[in-house]
């Protein structure tokens, strides 16, 4: 099959066997996946990852022991915990010390043909969610995760830092609590998708005045925390959601002076998010910016990184490798 890999210099399509599942386990024929800011950052070192990139995907069961998930349209959540350990055993499998991480940690990813992932990690893709909505299940979980760590006050006012894919994801999430979502960045034309679902814009000179109970850090660009610490108010709390490779030069006074809560906050749950895409409550399509071949990973990671650019979407040829009993 025709797999995206990182050897820890360069981004190459090469061929690779079909994997082969494990007992617990299905093979997935990947549909669409899209290309998410941490995988931008492995190439830049994040994690030191080498291997198939790739963890935000829809695909269809090809394999599995039990029949009933043969031919099922599914998502995946992307940490596969030991399920033994004392994280796992309180339920914190997402942080269980012994984990692999697809596409990120130790566990091939979705840029290719076919994945492997355990049938406990499957989410079966509803009826009425097209493809190109139910590849974005995996980020739009993770800006739910926000609504799990931290209360969200509906009457104070909500500042996302940053305007990309993630961002409007969680400018999406918030704006269903009734609160007022404000939204700084550095893009117009991704300004305004913020503002269609009812985001208010906000300059980047008004932020600085310490004026906001809740601020979600998702830049995706160390700066953004400058940004974020100067606009939380005192006893505050901030919400990180970026990743990246390099490791910002942050002055932590502020945080101890102003007694401000710093949340980090990662994955977060597919079921609500897959009802949101299907009860239309949640739109994404939008935010879709271009579909490359997978043959083309190159160019469509070079698109990715472009300013203005949402996400970009690699679909793998329909016809091609055959998996191997």
């Amino acid at each position: 099959m025709k797999a995206v890999v990182f050897d820890g210099e360069a981004l190459k399509v090469v061929d690779r066997p079909v994997p082969r599942r494990g007992a617990d386990e299905a093979l997935i024929r990947v549909r669409l996946a899209g290309i998410c800011n941490t995988d931008i950052e492995i190439t830049r070192g994040y994690f030191g990852f080498r291997g198939v990139l790739g963890h935000e995907f829809v695909g269809e069961v090809v394999e599995a022991e039990d029949p009933d998930w043969v031919g099922r349209r599914v998502v995946g959540e992307i940490n596969l915990a030991c399920g033994e350990c004392e994280y796992c055993r309180r339920g914190l499998e997402r942080h269980c010390p012994n984990r692999t991480v697809l596409g990120i940690l130790g566990k091939d990813g979705c840029f290719a043909e076919y994945v492997t992932l355990p049938l406990r990690n499957l989410h079966t893709v509803p009826e009425g969610v097209e493809d190109e909505e139910a590849v974005l299940t995996e980020p739009l979980a993770a800006a739910l995760e926000i609504l799990q760590q931290v209360h969200v006050d509906p009457d104070s006012p909500v500042l996302v830092v940053g305007d990309g894919k993630l961002a409007q994801l969680v400018v999406r999430v918030l704006v269903l609590t009734g609160a007022q979502v404000h939204i700084v960045g550095r893009h117009p034309a991704k300004l305004r998708l913020a503002e269609r679902v009812g985001a208010t814009v906000v300059p980047s000179e008004a932020v600085g005045s310490a004026s906001y109970d809740l601020v979600v850090e998702a830049s995706g660009s160390p700066s953004g925390w400058q940004t974020a610490i100067q606009a939380v108010r005192p006893r505050g709390t901030l919400v990180l959601k970026s990743t990246y490779a390099e490791v910002p030069r942050i002055n932590l006074a502020t945080v101890v002076v102003n007694e401000v809560n710093v949340v980090g906050s990662r994955c977060g749950p597919f079921r609500p998010a897959l009802r949101l895409l299907a009860d239309k409550r949640v739109t994404v399509r939008e935010l879709i910016s271009a579909t490359y071949p997978l043959e083309r990973a190159a160019e469509a990671f070079e698109q990715a990184k472009a300013p203005g650019v949402l996400k970009v979407l690699l679909k793998p040829p329909e016809s091609g490798a055959q998996p191997q009993s």
